[in-house]
C-alpha cells in the first residue's frame, strides 16, 4: 500500500456534531487524522474547526472529502434523510453508522448501502462521550469485513474496535442486549445499596465489596453460557430450588426495612415457575427459557 493511499484511508468525515458526534470528531483530530465535519447547525462545528477540523459547507462536500464517512445522528430516519440525496457521492466509500437503532434498521441500511455500492459498517458505542478515545472503551462493529479490515486502525482511535462479523445487525443487537444487562446490574446494585443503607452502610463502603462479588458472578456467566448453548443445565453449583429459598431471605430483609421488593420478586416468581415445572434441580441458567417465552 503506497503512502498516498494510506493517507487517504486516514482521512475521515464526521456527519452530526451532537455530544457524541463532537466527541468522535475530537478523537480523530487528537489522533492526527485529517477530519472533515458537517452539522445542520453550522455553529456546532466552531470549536472543532478551531482545533483544526475542516468545516464542510454541504453534506455532499463532506462526503467527498474522505474515503471513510462516519455518521452519528438522532435516529435512522435522520440518517436516511441526510444520505439519500448524496448516495451517488458515497459510492466506493465506506460508511460507518454509529447512530443508535434496531438490528432491523441496521440491516435495512446495509441493504441500501449495497445497492449504492457503499461499503457499510454499523456500530454501537459502548461508552458515554467522555469515554470516546479511551482504548478501554468498546466500540462494536458489524458489516463489511473488508471495510473493517481497511479502516480498523482509524476506528481504533475511538476505542477498542470489536468486530462482530458480517451481519450488519449484530452491533445494534449486542448494543441493546448490553444496555439491558447494564440496567439490570444498576437496578440490582441500587436495590442492594438501599437495603444495606437502611442499616447505615454508606454506598461507598458497600460498593467495593459489590464489585468484587461481580467478578465472581462473571465466572458463573461464563459457565452458564456453555450450558445455554448446550441446552443442558446441570445443577452442580447452586440449584434453582435452593436459590428460591435463599431469595426469601432477601425479600424478608427488604420488607423489614421498607425497601421496594419488585425487582427480587420478579426473580422469585421466575424461580418458582421453574420449580413448579419440575426444573428445581437445574442451574439458574435454566431461567433463560422464561425469557424466551417457553
Amino acid at each position: 500500500m503506497n503512502r498516498e493511499h494510506l493517507n487517504a484511508q486516514s482521512d475521515v468525515t464526521v456527519l452530526g456534531l451532537g455530544q457524541m458526534g463532537s466527541a468522535l470528531a475530537g478523537a480523530f483530530l487528537a489522533a492526527g487524522r485529517r477530519t472533515t465535519v458537517w452539522n445542520r447547525t453550522p455553529a456546532k462545528a466552531d470549536a472543532l474547526a478551531a482545533a483544526g477540523a475542516v468545516r464542510a459547507g454541504t453534506v455532499a462536500e463532506a462526503v467527498t472529502a474522505s474515503e471513510l464517512v462516519v455518521v452519528c445522528l438522532l435516529d435512522h430516519s435522520a440518517v436516511s434523510a441526510l444520505l439519500d440525496p448524496v448516495a451517488e457521492s458515497l459510492a466506493g466509500r465506506t460508511l460507518v453508522n454509529l447512530t443508535s437503532g434496531s438490528p432491523e434498521q441496521a440491516r435495512e441500511m446495509a441493504s441500501w448501502a449495497a445497492g449504492h455500492r457503499v461499503r457499510y459498517l454499523d456500530g454501537g458505542i459502548m461508552t458515554t462521550p467522555d469515554g470516546v478515545g479511551d482504548r478501554a472503551s468498546m466500540i462494536l462493529y458489524s458489516g463489511s469485513p473488508e471495510a473493517f479490515a481497511a479502516h480498523r486502525e482509524t476506528l481504533a482511535v475511538l476505542g477498542d474496535p470489536v468486530d462482530l462479523g458480517a451481519d450488519a445487525g449484530l452491533a445494534s443487537l449486542y448494543d441493546a442486549g448490553l444496555l439491558g444487562l447494564m440496567w439490570s446490574v444498576f437496578g440490582g446494585w441500587l436495590h442492594a445499596t438501599a437495603l444495606v443503607g437502611a442499616d447505615g452502610v454508606a454506598a461507598g463502603t458497600f460498593t467495593p465489596v459489590a464489585e468484587r462479588w461481580l467478578t465472581t458472578v462473571s465466572g458463573f456467566m461464563r459457565r452458564y453460557a456453555g450450558q445455554i448453548d448446550a441446552g443442558h443445565y446441570p445443577g452442580d453449583d447452586a440449584t434453582i430450588d435452593v436459590q428460591l429459598v435463599a431469595i426469601e431471605h432477601l425479600l424478608h430483609a427488604g420488607r423489614e426495612r421498607g425497601i421496594d421488593g419488585r425487582l427480587p420478586e420478579l426473580h422469585r416468581d421466575l424461580m418458582a415457575k421453574a420449580v413448579a415445572e419440575g426444573n428445581g434441580g437445574d442451574s439458574y441458567a435454566r431461567l433463560v427459557d422464561a425469557f424466551r417465552g417457553r
